[in-house]
């Protein structure tokens, strides 16, 4: 039987960029029926919203999306279409593996750099939990806040302080921080690593640090340890040899994974998988680069290599080892790829984003 995935075909360079990932999915010889939606400025432009409810009713059905880069348009009511998308469907963790490939661009390039980040997608400043300067309920939010039998005040008014809050929860934190576990036993890895700032916010990443602890004594088999997020940043610098899965609070998660991406060669690098109880959305770490809409231009790697870890997410564990061997392969021969997996950026033999997912299929024998 095939299997049932929703498409979004995003806006910008996001169409070419999931025609290229779908043609290189079905080449593995897998079997899915795509139920193609738009999301995203383009789709807005004719019925007045970026995320129509056919795109949520469409994932709600499949329960398995794959996702092409979407713009979040200025001034409209979404804060986010990712992260509407991921607290609409529950998908509290989003995994990004970020893997160095042989032929790609790096500074570390000798390092052979694999980890995987692991983020929490529903707690922390990105819940959304904010106080605009100027408003009355900031004043009043303030004022209580002032009125508590604590040595801790905001010493600013209303009128010219914004006030975010940062919700973190035991039930959360556990749930984060099994998945990066299950995670690893999976996937063989050896040691998981929580990453905060418990040093300084003692009661939000002070009770993720001790959730995460006490999660860890369920997997003995799994060394455990933690960094405080800022040395772990120069420890990624450093030596990133030395990690493997990396679990962290939403904001803490959303900047490593960048700084992840830029250790293997860039955010074309850099695919990803949001998952929670009732589905799952695979996506390019990436943004729709609408600059370059048209173009085929743009390298289509990060969205090919979501497509492979759906295809685990499938239980199609030789399909997705082809597809992300014949992605590794194309790369390391550097001849049929987009400028910027070639040496010099303006070399005149790169290829377009077509040209390159056509010689993935190559590889596959599709």
């Amino acid at each position: 039987m095939a299997y049932e995935v929703t498409l979004i075909t995003g806006d910008g360079t996001g169409p070419e960029l999931a025609e290229a990932a779908r043609k290189c999915v079905d080449a593995t010889g897998v079997k899915i029926n795509w139920d193609e939606q738009e999301a995203g400025v383009d789709i807005m432009e004719k019925v007045g919203t970026p995320l129509p409810d056919s795109v949520m009713e469409s994932v709600r059905r499949t329960r398995c999306a794959l996702k092409a880069p979407i713009t979040t348009p200025v001034g409209t009511g979404f804060r986010s279409i990712n992260v509407h998308l991921r607290q609409e469907l529950g998908l509290f963790a989003c995994i990004r593996p970020c893997k160095y490939y042989p032929g790609v661009r790096s500074y570390f390039s000798e390092v052979g750099v694999d980890i995987v980040i692991v983020r929490e997608n529903t707690e922390d400043l990105y819940a959304g939990v904010e106080f605009e300067a100027g408003k009355p309920e900031t004043s009043q939010l303030i004022e209580f806040i002032n009125s508590l039998p604590s040595d801790k005040k905001i010493k600013t008014s209303g009128e010219e302080t914004g006030v975010s809050i940062k919700p973190m929860s035991v039930s959360g934190t556990q749930r984060i921080v099994r998945c990066a576990f299950e995670y690893a036993r999976k996937n063989g890895r050896k040691k998981v690593t929580a990453v905060h700032k418990a040093n300084i916010m003692k009661f939000s990443d002070g009770l993720y640090l001790k959730t995460a602890t006490e999660v860890a004594k369920e997997f003995p088999d799994i060394e455990f340890e933690e960094r405080i997020v800022d040395n772990m940043c120069m420890q990624l610098v450093q030596k990133p040899e030395l990690y493997d899965v990396l679990v962290l609070p939403n904001l803490y998660g959303d900047i490593l994974s960048d700084l992840g991406a830029g250790l293997v060669g860039g955010l074309g690098m850099a695919p990803g998988e949001n998952l929670g109880p009732d589905g799952a959305v695979f996506e390019a770490t990436h943004g729709s680069a609408p600059k370059y809409k048209g173009l085929n231009k743009v390298n289509p790697t990060a969205l090919i290599l979501s497509g492979m870890l759906m295809l685990r997410h499938l239980g199609e564990t030789d399909a997705a080892d082809r597809l992300e061997k014949a992605v590794a392969d194309v790369i390391a021969e550097g001849k049929d790829v987009t400028y910027d997996l070639k040496p010099h950026r303006d070399d005149p033999t790169a290829v377009g984003t077509q040209e390159m997912a056509a010689a993935i299929c190559a590889k596959l024998g599709g």
